[in-house]
């Protein structure tokens, strides 16, 4: 099957290798022309041969919206346009009803693997009309693992996206499980090998899980995770697991907690701490620790 495919970062660049390996012919676009088999979006479209699919795996938001936007201009009635990145689902629904007036097809593909898809295949959970997610299931059979696993049409558009949504949240509430585990183990004494115990956990527990075994090759590599600053950013798809979370009345403590400490690792000094300890002091007398004379305060 031939497919075009705009953006060819980690995962897309990773995407289209293992395509090839699975002899599927992929015409790539991507604003660096040191990787891009097309010079524009007009010319990936004129390699491809009708009916066309496209795959679009760029930065959510106005970077998909335009792509979509200008592959609607480009493409034809009966070809399919595929969004492999995180986009919020609410984007999909008016993605696929400005696609719809041209008769082009829409797919929302959530895409999980990271940069481990090459080797280990994606995870793909998919949403779409079946007869438009048909025209594209020889490439989601390429991308994703080896056997009957790894791949699901969890419904109409939008569907791919909400799941990868919620795996998102879970996945924030399992690395700070993991991370608040770790810091307890480095702040007891009684541990000597926590790189060592981390690792034991790896064969035989029920925490044991994909992510445990790239935490262990982290601290292979740095075993006090020394060289690494404690600043966490959040992709958005944690906020709209939240957000939908509120929208549906279900509680989501562990995951909002984990979103708050992603939060929390960018302040220097927390001003809500600050608060408390100026409280603890006025109402009982507590001790504050003061800022060191010519230091400097929440520095930029």
């Amino acid at each position: 099957m031939k497919l075009g495919l705009i953006g060819l970062g980690k995962m897309g660049g990773n995407m289209r290798e293992r395509l090839r390996n699975a002899e599927h012919t992929v015409v790539g676009y991507d604003r660096n022309p040191d990787v891009s088999d097309a010079s524009s979006l007009e010319d990936l479209v004129a390699q491809l041969e009708a009916p066309r699919v496209v795959w679009v795996m760029v930065p959510s938001g106005e970077p998909t919206r335009a792509t979509v936007h200008q592959l609607g201009e480009l493409l034809s009635a009966g070809d399919v346009v595929v969004d492999g990145g995180n986009s919020r689902y609410t984007d999909d629904k008016l993605h696929a009803a400005h696609l719809a007036t041209m008769g082009v097809g829409y797919v929302d593909a959530g895409v999980s693997g990271g940069v481990w898809g090459l080797k280990n295949g994606y995870a793909l959970m998919v949403g779409g009309e079946p007869e438009t997610v048909a025209k594209v299931q020889p490439i989601f059979d390429a991308l994703k693992p080896e056997g009957d696993s790894g791949f699901v049409h969890a419904g109409p558009v939008g569907a791919g996206h909400f799941a990868k949504m919620v795996h998102n949240g879970i996945e924030y509430g399992l690395m700070q499980a993991y991370a608040e585990g770790f810091e307890l183990l480095e702040a007891a004494e009684v541990v000597e090998d926590v790189p060592g115990v981390i690792k034991s956990w790896t064969h035989g527990t029920v925490i044991r899980s994909w992510l445990l075994d790239l935490l262990v090759l982290a601290l292979e590599a740095d075993p006090k995770l020394a060289d690494i600053r404690g600043y966490v950013e959040d992709s958005g798809e944690g906020r709209w697991t939240i957000e939908e979370a509120i929208n549906h009345a279900v509680p989501a403590p562990v995951m909002t907690a984990a979103l708050y400490a992603r939060f929390a690792s960018r302040q220097d000094d927390s001003p809500a701490m600050k608060a408390v300890a100026a409280l603890r002091n006025q109402f009982g007398g507590h001790a504050v620790t003061k800022v060191a004379k010519g230091e400097v305060e929440n520095p930029a």
